[in-house]
């Protein structure tokens, strides 16, 4: 099942860094830094991309994957980063433009 070996593979994640730029660069998105903060376990899907919820059955009825919009931030070493935003706020993966 896609959902339990993806789950199995997550990996600790230190969002620390994040949550500064987060603060800094995009102050007026004042639920971030949490949402960020939340991201603790992560699933490397390719260099470039990591998830911190479940993408299976993406935007369909009843999955953890609903995508609202795309936030960007500016990281001191990887360039920008796109972040997934997920209904409820929460932060579904980020991208990172520089290593595709």
């Amino acid at each position: 099942h896609h959902e339990v070996s993806m789950m199995s593979k997550l990996q600790p994640y230190d969002p620390s860094l994040l949550v500064k730029l987060a603060k800094r660069q995009l102050p007026e998105e004042k639920w971030l830094p949490a949402a960020l903060a939340a991201c603790t376990k992560v699933l490397r899907e390719t260099e470039a991309y990591i998830y911190f919820v479940s993408s299976a059955g993406a935007n369909q009825p009843g999955s953890a994957w609903q995508f609202q919009r795309n936030l960007f931030l500016r990281h001191p070493t990887e360039g920008l980063l796109v972040l997934d935003i997920l209904d409820g706020n929460r932060v579904g993966g980020i991208e990172f433009l520089a290593r595709l």
